[in-house]
């Protein structure tokens, strides 16, 4: 059973913050990939993320190993 989306959470939240300021980020994945672009959403399992092709990616959330903005 997923776990339910909670929007008092740091992590959460600043994701949010992200969303809304459209700021572009950095995803390195467990296998070492790194996507970058903007998210575009978020939900309890995954984030989408428009790269600079403006394709979409879905990223499982237990495929991120970190996440950080790209000034």
């Amino acid at each position: 059973m997923p776990s339910e989306f909670d929007p008092a959470l740091p992590s959460i939240r600043q994701v949010q913050t992200l969303i809304k300021q459209v700021n572009r980020v950095e995803l390195k994945l467990v296998t070492g990939d790194l996507v970058m672009g903007k998210i575009s959403w978020q939900d309890q399992n995954c984030l989408c993320i428009i790269d600079v092709n403006n394709q979409t990616i879905i990223v499982w959330r237990h495929a991120i190993a970190y996440l950080k903005p790209i000034n």
